[in-house]
Order: structure tokens, then sequence, then C-alpha cells
């Protein structure tokens, strides 16, 4: 991630925590970078594993969890539930996206689609202020259909032999 997008959360973050009377504990600003030098969704536990592993930073699951609430009030990070599981993204730059999710193997694709983008922003909302948006398309992966394309050929090759065989 950009220097720039860090410094500028690092910032937001210290302001939050000044105006609240708040600690700027060294985990807080850990994790924030941690989540931020993430590319793409995260669980927590893949947040857990990088901080402990990488960077040498072990931190509870209590830390975490608190300061990913912390995090998600202030719009640093956004929560994601997909199919069985949460997942987590640095939200400071790119609020609005769309994910394509495989219902078969749970598969999350970000796409970038201007036409969506711009028929959101361009949504007349009565008395509502949009920040961003987050849109879910559900269906089957390529690598699934073929999985099942495959599968069906087989039962129907297995039907035809037994059929075959029958006569």
């Amino acid at each position: 991630m950009k220097e720039s997008v860090i410094s500028a959360v690092e910032r937001l973050l210290d302001n939050y925590l000044e105006m609240n009377n708040h600690r700027k504990t060294p985990e807080r600003y850990t994790i924030l970078r941690a989540i931020y030098s993430i590319h793409g969704h995260f669980t927590i536990d893949e947040l857990k594993a990088r901080l402990d592993k990488e960077m040498d930073f072990p931190v509870s699951r209590a830390t975490l969890y608190n300061t990913l609430n912390l995090f998600l009030s202030l719009r640093l990070v956004i929560r994601h539930r997909f199919q069985g599981s949460t997942k987590y993204e640095a939200c400071y730059d790119n609020q609005s996206h769309c994910h394509q999710i495989c219902s078969v193997c749970g598969k999350v694709t970000e796409i970038k689609s201007p036409e969506i983008i711009a028929a959101v922003e361009n949504l007349p909302l009565k008395r509502f202020r949009k920040d961003g948006f987050t849109l879910y398309i559900y269906g089957v992966c390529s690598s699934c259909q073929l999985k099942m394309s495959k599968r069906k050929n087989t039962t129907r090759k297995k039907s035809n032999n037994k059929n075959t065989a029958e006569k």
C-alpha cells in the first residue's frame, strides 16, 4: 500500500484518539499498518498470522477484535460476511466496489465495474448521504462449472454403459 495512504489513515486514527482521549498504543498502529499492507480480503486468523510471523508482533485475539471494531467505526476497515466466513478489507481508498462470489466453493473475486459505480453514484436518495457501497454478485465460478460439467459427463457415461450392458 502507498505510504501516503498509510500516513492518511494514521492521521485519521491520531485525530480520533486525541479527540476522544484514548491512548495511542503501538498495537493499534501496528495492526493498522498490517491491515493496509494486505491486498484484498483477510480473515482475523490471517491478520493474526501476519502480525505473529511476518511482523514479529504477537497480539491477543481480544486486542485484534477490539482494534478491528474501532477501525470499523472509523470506516478504515469494512467487514464482509461472505458464505460462512467473515472477512475484512482496508477501505480508505477503495470504498465502492463489487464482489463476485461462487456459491459452490466460496471464492470471492473483486471486480471493477465503472457502469455500476456510476449508476450508484447517480442514484438519487432522499435524506441520505452516500459514503460508498459494496455489491455482492452470487453465481458459480468457471472452475466449479467445469467440475460440475465433468461430473455430469461421467454420470452420463456410466448410465449409458449400464444401459448398453443391460441390452
